[in-house]
């Protein structure tokens, strides 16, 4: 059995980036300010981790999270604060929750807003990078952020969203659509070195 640990690593008032569609910083917000009513636009990401080019890791969102909890998702996802830029806030992010480091691939870029219940929202411009972790044994699952998690074939996450969508996140749908239409090349090079001018090129750092 893997450890795990229980440890708070998200805060209310931590101070949030927003942003104009551009991805300028035009202010900071608190995380629960932020996530009130429709939301404002802030940034995030979102991490994919595999194993190999067809297994993903996800994870079952904690039951105590304000938004979607106990919602399956994406690897690891959160938002730089005030001061950090992605490479920073994404390896202590992967740190704080699944305790590893991953050399990142940066993908893509995209806006988009939910809604949960009369709860709150998510509004935001998420980046999207995609990792290797062919060793998981140094996994150290932080329950206060996930309260499942394990390695998923490709075919059965779209076999998934296919059958049941109300079970996982909405950026995660969103984001998985596009991973599997657009970047099959970019997740298989990851795991050879064919192409490692082209992680060169998008490597974490924007």
């Amino acid at each position: 059995m893997r450890e795990s640990r229980w440890q708070q690593v998200s805060y209310a008032e931590e101070p949030l980036i927003l942003v104009n569609p551009q991805d300028e910083p035009c202010g900071f917000d608190s995380k629960v300010n932020v996530h009130a009513g429709d939301g404002k636009l802030h940034r995030a990401f979102s991490i994919f981790l595999f194993r190999d080019p067809e297994h993903v890791l996800l994870h079952k969102r904690s039951a105590e999270k304000p938004l979607w909890p106990g919602y399956w998702t994406n690897s690891c996802c959160s938002h730089p604060r005030r001061g950090e830029c992605n490479r920073v806030a994404t390896a202590r992010r992967l740190q704080q929750e699944l305790g590893v480091c991953a050399q990142l691939t940066y993908l893509y870029r995209f806006q988009y807003q939910a809604n949960f219940l009369d709860v709150g929202s998510e509004h935001e411009l998420c980046s999207v990078y995609i990792g290797a972790l062919e060793d998981d044994s140094q996994l150290q699952v932080n329950q206060s952020e996930i309260a499942e998690w394990d390695w998923f074939h490709v075919q059965d996450v779209d076999d998934w969203i296919a059958r049941s969508p109300d079970s996982l996140t909405p950026w995660f749908k969103l984001e998985w659509q596009v991973l599997r239409a657009r970047h099959a090349r970019e997740i298989g090079a990851l795991f050879t070195d064919v192409d490692a001018d082209l992680q060169r090129r998008h490597a974490v750092g924007q």
